[in-house]
């Protein structure tokens, strides 16, 4: 293979890995309760948690099929799937903390419960990220 070669091929691999990202974080941010932006923007630093670890998370993910996929066409399939996994499994995690309500703490500032969401995030990413392997 010639530089050119594995130079668009890594261009290539890094553009989709980021359009994924933009993807799953737009999808996050569409789909949970709280508005992460709108928080942000207004100091909240819990959100800035939750939303960091989300974003951790899903580049995690998103290494791991890239580093284990035989093509972009798989990168993307694979990445996609983990993607859907991470956002599932952050519902799976609120339905599992009854203790408090996620959507709440987080929009109240509980910069303990979006510590707790990063870790969970970057820890749910790990998981998915060994997973996808042949």
């Amino acid at each position: 293979m010639t530089f050119l070669n594995l130079f668009l091929s890594t261009i290539s691999y890094i553009g989709l890995a980021c359009l994924l990202l933009f993807i799953g974080i737009i999808l996050f941010e569409v789909t949970t309760k709280n508005k992460e932006f709108e928080l942000i923007k207004n100091g909240n630093k819990a959100a800035v948690y939750a939303f960091g670890g989300r974003i951790l998370g899903l580049a995690i993910v998103l290494y791991s099929s890239i580093s284990n996929s035989i093509n972009l066409y798989d990168m993307v399939i694979w990445g996609a799937i983990a993607i859907v996994i991470q956002i599932v499994l952050f519902y799976l995690a609120e339905l599992l903390t009854p203790k408090f309500n996620i959507t709440k703490a987080i929009d109240d500032n509980n910069q303990a419960v979006g510590l707790f969401l990063l870790f969970l995030s970057i820890a749910i990413g790990l998981v998915i990220a060994a997973s996808l392997t042949y």
